[in-house]
């Protein structure tokens, strides 16, 4: 016969594993990358398994899909990710034209929803159970922008080195750089074609501009990977160091080294680890209906010489 005090004893042994259980809730969420194979959406990856790993409260675990820049396959993938019952969804989406689709998906099924990094194109707001956790691409712009601006002091002639177009990212940085170029009339962008944010792209870009013999003072470039692939091209062709100042966007570790190396005079960075913790805090608050931000907007900073190692 169990005595009261055993009783007492396997009861609150019984309270303390149901609480247990219950602040350690499985909370299982799918992440449709739009691809693996990029540099900067590495880091936000990374960032994104750390943070999960790293909350107290609750056992949180992610399960990546690569799209590999392909609509049709990421789509299947949010289809597959509802299909196995995830709490939520993180979307960093191929092309943010065609994200209606998978809004709908997970709207019809309940599931939270965050888009990540890149968010849906339009100005309509996003149906209630979907958030967005992004920055201000329009203002990476401006800085970007205003850096050229000052140093070329209003005069010169400029090359833009475009990031995949069906990415709103690659629109809205350059909307942004032009935006600040409209008020130095003597500023002139004379050539702009995508390098689809890859470093060899934006390597050949250059080298070409350079042999048909394109005189320019500054590259603008949506990222770094594209900027540092500018730099290489500026070296290889002799052009004196210094002369001609490539910029980018995101502040990676590559190219925080360029700026070092003075092989870039600026970027802008763009904060992964705020993003991908933003992203995975909403999601789990989403998860377990607590209130949350619908919208959340990390900003970027400029990234100059004198002030690198900050980043690093």
């Amino acid at each position: 016969m169990k005595t009261p005090h055993l009783l007492a004893s396997l009861a609150l042994s019984l309270s303390l594993s149901v609480a247990s259980a219950s602040a350690f809730a499985d909370i299982k969420i799918g992440v449709a990358m739009s691809q693996f194979d990029d540099t900067w959406l590495t880091y936000l990856r990374e960032f994104m398994d750390k943070r999960a790993k790293s909350i107290a409260t609750e056992k949180v675990s992610l399960q990546f899909v690569d799209g590999r820049a392909d609509v049709n396959k990421q789509f299947d993938q949010v289809q597959e990710l509802i299909s196995n019952k995830v709490d939520a969804i993180i979307v960093n989406p191929v092309d943010t034209a065609a994200t209606a689709n998978i809004t709908k998906a997970a709207e019809k099924e309940g599931i939270p929803l965050v888009y990540v990094n890149r968010k849906p194109d339009g100005d309509k707001p996003l149906p209630k159970g979907v958030a967005t956790v992004v920055s201000d691409e329009i203002e990476a712009g401006h800085l970007q922008g205003q850096f050229v601006a000052d140093k070329l002091n209003g005069k010169g002639n400029v090359v833009i080195l475009l990031g995949d177009l069906a990415n709103n990212a690659t629109t809205n940085r350059t909307k942004g750089v032009k935006e600040i170029f409209a008020k130095y009339p003597d500023i002139k962008v004379i050539q702009e074609q995508t390098g689809i944010w890859l470093r060899d792209k934006g390597m050949t870009l250059t080298n070409d501009w350079l042999t048909q013999g394109k005189e320019f003072n500054a590259v603008v470039s949506n990222n770094d990977e594209m900027a540092i692939g500018a730099a290489m091209a500026l070296k290889q062709a002799g052009v004196k160091e210094g002369s001609v100042f490539v910029t980018g966007v995101d502040g990676t570790p590559d190219g925080l080294n360029a700026i070092e190396k003075k092989q870039m005079a600026a970027s802008v960075f763009q904060d992964a680890k705020g993003q991908a913790e933003g992203a995975v805090d909403v999601a789990v608050k989403m998860a377990k209906k607590e209130d949350y931000p619908a919208a959340t907007v990390i900003p970027y900073r400029l990234i100059t010489p004198e002030n690198v190692a900050t980043f690093k």
